[in-house]
């Protein structure tokens, strides 16, 4: 079991009866349960992916945003990737680029290709569990987490995490965000809050993400998945905590209502205390 986001106790029931008040300035009414989700995962996989790939090396990055797509949840276990392509476009690599970042993936056990009418190229589930049950989230995201972890520094992490999430919690509250930004906002949090625990990393990851696409500054959202895949590494490596989840939909909540309602102060000292909790849960199982 793992830890996510805030540190404060909680009734472990709690999170199941939380409420569903309206999005402060957005028009829920007649918005279908679950709606957006996959909306925002091609919003956020086109952030990491559009980005013109370096003409050397261009195999590696490829296969740099491949892994760093899947490793965070915006191309789930099971689901599949955009077609060869529309990969090769938003990377601005070529086919034959994609094609053998795709098979080196596959050979190594990440990603299997399947013919005919529903084919394509999908993520490998994780293998089987030591007592026989099907492992959560993917192959890849699980073999990658201990090398993360291992290599980059907790503090500088934390450090960098402060600086990129408060920063963009402020600026985007300054925003004049389009309607359909709000509801997608809105709807997201909401998302995170109904999951089940075993999902909620990816969830929590979307919501973070989504925050910086919408200052639109591609380059935010680079480091910011950059930075995530490095803290859920940490995070896998310590318990999962249910009362921790329920601060963390109360601390969401206040973020993204502050965002919402164009207040600035509010939205980054919610946010700041967001991740202070998610360091302190860090420092006291890790040290």
């Amino acid at each position: 079991m793992r830890a996510d986001e805030g540190s404060a106790p909680g009734d472990p029931d709690a999170r199941a009866s939380v409420g569903d008040p309206a999005a402060p300035g957005a028009d829920t009414e007649g918005v279908p349960e679950g709606a957006g989700d996959d909306e925002l995962s091609r919003l956020l996989s086109s952030a990491l992916l559009e980005r013109p790939a370096v003409t050397v090396n261009a195999f590696e990055e490829t296969v740099h945003r491949l892994v760093q797509s899947v490793q965070l949840g915006l191309v789930g276990p099971g689901e599949r990737l955009p077609a060869e392509r529309e990969l090769a476009t938003m990377l601005g690599v070529s086919r034959d680029t994609v094609r053998e970042a795709i098979g080196a993936l596959a050979s190594a056990g990440h990603l299997v290709s399947r013919r005919g009418r529903y084919g394509g190229t999908f993520v490998v589930r994780r293998p089987m569990a030591a007592d026989g049950t099907p492992g959560q989230g993917s192959s890849l995201s699980q073999g990658l987490a201990t090398g993360q972890a291992s290599t980059a520094s907790l503090e500088d992490t934390l450090a960098l995490r402060s600086v990129l999430e408060v920063g963009t919690a402020r600026r985007v509250a300054t925003m004049d965000l389009t309607a359909a930004d709000r509801d997608l906002l809105w709807r997201t949090h909401e998302t995170l809050r109904a999951v089940e625990p075993a999902d909620y990393r990816r969830h929590d990851t979307h919501l973070h993400l989504l925050l910086g696409q919408l200052v639109g500054a591609p380059q935010l959202v680079t480091q910011l998945a950059d930075v995530r895949m490095r803290i859920n590494a940490y995070l896998d490596r310590i318990p999962l905590l249910v009362p921790n989840l329920v601060h963390s939909d109360e601390q969401h909540e206040r973020i993204v209502t502050a965002v919402l309602t164009g207040r600035p102060d509010d939205a980054a000292a919610a946010m700041a205390e967001h991740l202070d909790g998610t360091e302190k849960l860090l420092r006291g199982f890790l040290g």
